[in-house]
Order: C-alpha cells, then structure tokens, then sequence
C-alpha cells in the first residue's frame, strides 16, 4: 500500500495531452480513463517516485526507473478496440495471459485489447500495470510475484 505522505512525480510531456485530445470524441473518454487508472495504480504503488509520460512510437507510453514501458493506443485501423502495449521479449503478457486468460483479451505476447463498449476489468489492469511498472524487480520470480488475493 502506498504511503499517503509519498507524492510521486510526473514528468509529463505536452504531447502526450496533445495526442489524447486528437483522439476521436468517442474514444477520449476511454483514454482518459485509462490514463488516469495507470497514473492512480503507479501513485499507489508507493516505492515509484518518479513516472515518465511520454509518447513512444507516437503512443502515450508510461515508464517508471524499475519498469518496462507501458504504451496504450486507438488505432483508426481497427475502431472498435484500443489496448495497453507492452514489450513483447517480456514476461508480461504471457503472465497476464496465465493469470488473466478468463478476464482479458490478448493480442499475441504484444497488448492487452478492449473493446469500446466494454467496461474495463478494473482490478486485473491495476494488476498488470503494477507488474509493468516494476518488471525488472519481478522479472525472476515466479508469476512476476503474483499472489492471489484471498476473496
């Protein structure tokens, strides 16, 4: 749990609310709103002091010291859908994949897919994200550390 008195610092780059505002009138709200859940998600994670937003291979992408890059998208290609990216030569997807299989939708070892008019599966993305986020201090444990919470 995060520390409450802990403020993480953004370093957030014009382009990137640039990009969000070009998005489609019915796609920005779905951006927005995947934004704020990996800004949230990085700001409870506690030991993150610092996030960089910046935009890489033109997507709004997300990196924190201790993480693999986070990217999200629309793309006009395929109009239903946009996605969380990830390094596809990680561990991330196929781990989300064995943990998630019954909650998300893949594309390859590359993205997370939603489609437009899905709600987000909001507990198992904060998951994900926090996974990115931290990857290279999960990357060699088992599940990348997960552990299932009790319900």
């Amino acid at each position: 749990m995060a520390d409450k008195f802990v403020k993480m610092d953004i370093d957030s780059h014009p382009a990137v609310a640039q990009k969000i505002q070009n998005y489609p009138d019915h796609v920005r709200p779905k951006m927005e709103a995947l934004r704020a859940l990996i800004l949230e998600t990085a700001e409870e994670i506690g030991s993150i002091k610092k996030l960089e937003e910046t935009l890489k291979w033109g997507e709004p992408g997300y990196i924190a010291p201790k993480g693999s890059t986070l990217r999200m998208d629309w793309k006009e290609k395929y109009p239903e859908q946009y996605a969380l990216y990830f390094k596809c030569t990680s561990q991330l997807v196929p781990t989300f994949r064995e943990i998630f299989g019954d909650q998300l939708k893949f594309e390859n070892n590359r993205a997370v897919v939603f489609h437009l008019n899905e709600k987000l599966p909001v507990s198992a993305l904060k998951t994900c994200i926090q996974m990115t986020l931290c990857y290279h201090q999960l990357k060699t444990k088992p599940l990348l550390g997960y552990q299932k919470q009790s319900e």
